[in-house]
């Protein structure tokens, strides 16, 4: 199945100008067409998250989402960014990433997907199926 991805460089915020380097993998992939995948490297292992692509669409160009995951274009540092805050049940954080580049893997997200058209990609049989044979997702 064709699929988009790209290594960035986010960096964590935690506070009295304490910047960490977060080094992350965005994914999309037409077996999930409205989802992006995200894979942080941390100290302490892998974390993975999954949200809409659109969100992250719009978010390049105004603040959008609500509880786990929102975002919101930033200027800082003299460059173009993104700020993604993520919650969950064990914990929360601040990232920037460069809104250049996430804006270039979306453009290539819409080259294998068009934006409008990710329910032609959908296989709700296979999906039916998937659920009712307790088949793992495709993205574990």
């Amino acid at each position: 199945m064709p699929a988009v991805s790209t290594d960035l460089e986010l960096v964590l915020i935690l506070g009295n100008d304490r910047l960490v380097p977060v080094p992350a993998t965005l994914s999309y992939s037409v077996a999930e067409p409205y989802a992006v995948s995200a894979v942080f490297q941390t100290t302490e292992g892998k974390v993975h998250w999954v949200f809409a692509r659109e969100l992250l669409a719009q978010g390049l160009l105004d603040s959008t989402g609500e509880g786990d995951v929102v975002i919101w274009p930033a200027a800082s540092r003299e460059r173009d960014a993104i700020c993604l805050s993520l919650a969950s049940p064990t914990g929360s954080a601040l990232l920037e990433a460069p809104g250049g580049e996430v804006s270039s893997f979306l453009e290539q997200s819409y080259e294998v997907v068009p934006s409008g058209s990710e329910t032609d990609y959908l296989d709700i049989d296979r999906e039916i199926m998937r659920l009712l044979s307790d088949e793992p997702s495709p993205r574990r």
